[in-house]
């Protein structure tokens, strides 16, 4: 293959990867739940088999019912603006992935 085709190439790969259309790892649903744990456990059950969770906040099996199939970036769009007794939360790219991959583990 031609050197400069090869660097079209790859410029054009890099330049997907960074646009968010290829992932760059495929998403860990178990690493969403120990993030939803650290985050998340304070105000809501996060986990079939969890008790822990406080005030009236949905759990994480009735949002993952309710809000249907959950994606990354719509997870992250969602906490920009969360609801008022919501504290502020941000995520990056892997996070988001990686919290909505628990979301579908637990819709199952």
């Amino acid at each position: 293959m031609r050197s400069d085709l090869r660097l079209t190439l790859a410029g054009a790969a890099l330049a997907l990867l960074l646009a968010g259309e290829v992932p760059a790892r495929a998403a860990d649903a178990a690493a969403g739940r120990v993030l939803a744990e650290r985050l998340c456990a304070n105000c809501h059950v996060v986990a079939v088999d969890a008790t822990r969770g406080t005030t009236d906040a949905p759990t994480f099996p009735a949002i993952a019912a309710r809000d249907g199939d959950i994606s990354g970036p719509w997870l992250a769009f969602r906490l920009l603006l969360p609801h008022p007794q919501m504290p502020q939360v941000s995520l990056n790219r892997t996070e988001a992935a990686d919290l909505a991959a628990y979301f579908a583990a637990l819709k199952r």
